[in-house]
């Protein structure tokens, strides 16, 4: 078997100059030095230079009150070009759970924000990925439409989202698979999940923090993947050595390049993976 492409590196922080942005007393992200600088020009928050943090104060002790707050906030950046590729859907920023730590927080909700405002404020979201397996095991991978505003005719997994505010991450998984795959329930029942990656680089649009749970799904014979949604141009079914070979020169996305080699390595039996940190 071809050898796989090395795709992690140990990023696990933006550039020192970019600060800690803290929400109500609450550290969530982080914030560029542009982004700071508009912030200080609207008079929203306090910069602690010692601490590199910016210090923001929403006004009130509600997750409800602060998402209306946060997207005023956010309407005000989209209209001033801050924020683009608006999608109408809210991620949910959850505070730290009693967890190991290794993972997303599941504490409680702090609030809901639209999904296209979370890299200005370098929140942590969390997706799913689908590896889709063919019969003859081959993976099937799909041809990122033009229209997309992150990596555009770029492949990508047989199916990706967002984790949407109030979904879960299998019935996340499903949904996707419909419509990006045309994947109906009936064929869902292998569906398993495989672990989780950790994303994180600097974008045009701030930083990309990103949780992402890794399926694997296997496909009968003679299944053909049909885009529901028009967000993807085309499918291929790739073979391992080919995956690699297109791993190589860097046709995939960034996050599905991690996800297939998550596959890759599985299917070498390398060994389970808990986290991954990708960077462009």
């Amino acid at each position: 078997m071809d050898s796989i492409p090395a795709s992690t590196t140990d990023v696990t922080r933006p550039p020192a100059d970019w600060w800690r942005w803290v929400l109500d007393g609450q550290a969530l992200g982080w914030l560029a030095p542009a982004h700071q600088r508009l912030l200080a020009a609207w008079g929203l928050g306090v910069a602690l230079a010692e601490a590199r943090t910016w210090s923001v104060c929403s006004g009130t002790h509600e997750a409800e009150a602060r998402s209306r707050w946060l997207a005023e906030l956010a309407s005000r950046l989209r209209e001033a070009g801050w924020v683009r590729g608006w999608r109408g859907e809210r991620y949910r920023c959850h505070l730290p759970g009693c967890d190991d730590g290794e993972g997303p927080p599941g504490g409680p909700v702090f609030f809901e924000l639209e999904r296209s405002a979370y890299r200005f404020f370098g929140l942590t979201s969390q997706a799913v990925h689908v590896n889709g397996v063919d019969a003859a095991g081959a993976l099937w991978c799909g041809r990122r439409a033009l229209h997309k505003a992150t990596d555009p005719g770029r492949l990508d997994n047989l199916a990706a989202g967002g984790l949407a505010a109030g979904e879960d991450v299998v019935g996340c998984a499903r949904r996707e698979l419909w419509e990006e795959a045309g994947v109906p329930a009936t064929l869902c029942g292998p569906l398993r999940l495989m672990g989780r990656l950790r994303s994180a680089r600097v974008e045009p649009e701030g930083w990309h923090e990103e949780w992402l749970h890794v399926f694997e799904l296997a496909l009968p014979a003679g299944f053909v993947p049909r885009n529901q949604d028009g967000e993807v141009s085309a499918f291929e079914c790739l073979a391992p050595g080919e995956v690699t070979q297109r791993m190589a020169s860097q046709d995939f996305s960034p996050d599905a390049a991690a996800v297939s080699a998550f596959w890759l390595r599985s299917r070498a039996g390398a060994g389970p993976i808990s986290t991954t940190v990708v960077s462009r």
